[in-house]
């Protein structure tokens, strides 16, 4: 296995860490909304670090007006999504909060058709309907179980997929002036300095004080944000985008195993099913993707 593919693989396995420290945050008292707010401070503190030890120009907006950009990014989805998915976290399970992450490439596709004008295609229905299908199955939807359903867990973690999306429409923008890593770094130093007024400074401190607390709080900002994303950009930067989009499915599979075997969480076989949809709707658009560009380079060179 090549360096590239391994920190890619590393990256998104960290990814599915988040639930871990999550959980363990809830346990000393905060909220939902305090672990965004504590995960994208330590992540910013220390993707600036990070950016500054490589050149103090990465860190310069090429013009101000590109902040819009990562209000986007920072706001509209960091912020908006890592909540909607701490409070599924807080409401159900991490397997089920996770699996409804996933559902994010479905937004996208959605979201790209009217704004970018990305043609639905017969692989992209399929795709579409296999995350519908996988949705109702892990969050167990059906005409006979209606009434046990906690529908503010659902809406919560489809929330976080549509949050999640967001990130890929936004940057699909300031992508055009700025590096993948840039993108990250702006994204989260904007989402922490937006969650300033809003952390309970005088309330909640005193908890940090505890170095397990302390530990749990900086860990979320290192482990799945900082060191993922420096990992999954620095193998993105020698693999294909849709290779390295398949290869971070191991983020649901990892959290799932957390959610079930360390915190004893149910996750049952038909649950497993619609996981086992919610991740396939992802690869075979990304396989489809990826097969078509080849066919289109082939064609070329051939005429």
């Amino acid at each position: 296995m090549n360096k590239p593919i391994l920190f890619i693989i590393l990256g998104a396995a960290l990814w599915g860490t988040i639930g871990w420290f999550v959980k363990h945050l809830y346990a000393f008292g905060f909220t939902p909304m305090e672990v965004v707010t504590l995960r994208v401070w330590s992540s910013a503190i220390i993707l600036i670090i990070y950016m500054l030890s490589l050149s103090s120009s990465n860190l310069k907006l090429k013009h101000y007006s590109d902040v819009k950009y990562f209000i986007g990014t920072g706001v509209c989805s960091i912020i908006f999504f890592n909540y909607c998915m701490f409070t599924a976290i807080e409401l159900s399970t991490i397997p089920i909060a996770t699996s409804l992450l996933y559902t994010g490439p479905t937004f996208v596709t959605i979201i790209s058709f009217f704004l970018f004008k990305e043609p639905f295609t017969r692989i992209k229905i399929i795709a579409l309907f296999m995350t519908l299908l996988g949705t109702c199955l892990v969050v167990g939807l059906s005409p006979g179980n209606l009434n046990n359903l906690d529908f503010a867990s659902i809406l919560f973690g489809l929330g976080s997929g549509l949050g999640y999306a967001l990130y890929s429409i936004f940057s699909k923008y300031s992508l055009q002036k700025y590096s993948s890593l840039q993108v990250t770094s702006f994204t989260f130093i904007v989402a922490a300095v937006t969650l300033l007024p809003f952390f309970p400074y005088q309330e909640k401190f005193s908890l940090l004080l505890d170095a397990t607390a302390l530990f749990y709080a900086i860990g979320l900002g290192i482990l799945p944000t900082a060191l993922a994303y420096i990992l999954y950009t620095y193998g993105l930067q020698y693999t294909e985008a849709s290779k390295a989009s398949i290869l971070s499915t191991i983020e649901p599979v990892v959290a799932t195993l957390i959610g079930i075997f360390i915190f004893l969480e149910t996750f049952t076989f038909v649950q497993m099913l619609g996981m086992g949809c919610i991740i396939g709707a992802v690869l075979i658009v990304q396989l489809y993707g990826r097969n078509k560009r080849v066919y289109k380079q082939k064609s070329k060179s051939i005429l």
